[in-house]
């Protein structure tokens, strides 16, 4: 589903990816995420992408639910139109809590701002995870409700499709999103699964849909005692990684170049040699 006209831009495009440690505090979690969005822009990025869970991480899963937003209208929301607005940056707002039609539920909802503050696109979570293993433990059913729509949008650098954390183990998802420049995968992956698998899942999805990967991530020890892998990275359309923050919060910068996904695509057509799931 696109949410805006199409166009594709004929140079490169700086873009950023915002690592965060969030906590209990959402004032100061936003306070650090304006200060790093405004690093972002100084530095020259046209489009700047924050983590999952950017305003809120705490021990009660249960907390999210009483932030939530209605469509159009709240703090959370307010922020992220004010911050693209006064960087004139396009802004993809990690993930914030916003309500769902389950009443004790919330969608885990991606929204985009452009840089006059207007949303250009809303994507829900389709993938909800579940893991457990010894005392970890994670069920985020109980607390979050599915999407059901894949989103792209347009903007500075092409076609852009957004996901989420979890949804990198879906492979289908990023083909129904069609031809992309660009796939943002906000994230707060767990350090367990993230140790072994999420460099080479990011790199598998840039190589397989020829395109730019870029991965906001949460990154270090939270005062809730969660752990999170972090290694917020921007991918080329060949896998190779770009530019990589181990932990700690911070901006990963790099350009995209539509004369290298049209380089990739021409030298190795694999997006148009595919023969299943094409109708």
């Amino acid at each position: 589903m696109s949410q805006s006209a199409s166009h594709s831009p004929s140079s490169p495009v700086r873009i950023a990816a915002v690592q965060t440690v969030s906590g209990p505090d959402v004032a100061e979690n936003l306070r650090v995420a304006g200060e790093l969005i405004a690093e972002a822009a100084v530095a020259g990025a046209k489009l700047v992408a924050l983590p999952e869970y950017f305003p809120l991480i705490t021990a009660d899963e249960t907390v999210k639910v009483a932030i939530r937003e209605p469509e159009g209208k709240g703090p959370l929301q307010d922020f992220l139109s004010d911050t693209a607005r006064r960087h004139g940056i396009w802004l993809v707002g990690g993930t914030i809590p916003m309500v769902a039609t389950d009443g004790a539920k919330v969608r885990n909802s991606t929204l985009v701002f452009d840089p006059r503050g207007e949303r250009a696109a809303r994507y829900d979570k389709i993938h909800l995870f579940g893991f457990q293993k010894g005392v970890e433990r994670y069920d985020e059913a109980a607390t979050i409700e599915a999407g059901r729509e894949v989103v792209t949008f347009d903007g500075p650098c092409g076609r852009v499709g957004l996901s989420v954390c979890y949804d990198l183990r879906f492979p289908e998802l990023f083909r129904a999103m069609g031809p992309v420049n660009l796939i943002i995968l906000p994230a707060a992956f767990t350090y367990t699964t993230g140790r072994d698998h999420w460099e080479v899942l990011l790199r598998a999805r840039a190589i397989e849909n020829q395109c730019y990967v870029m991965a906001p991530a949460q990154g270090g020890r939270h005062p809730s005692g969660r752990v999170t892998w972090g290694h917020t990275l921007i991918a080329d359309p060949w896998g190779q990684v770009l530019a990589c923050r181990d932990e700690g919060p911070g901006v990963v910068l790099a350009d995209l170049e539509p004369d290298r996904i049209a380089s990739v695509r021409e030298s190795l057509p694999a997006l148009r040699h595919r023969c299943l799931g094409t109708d």
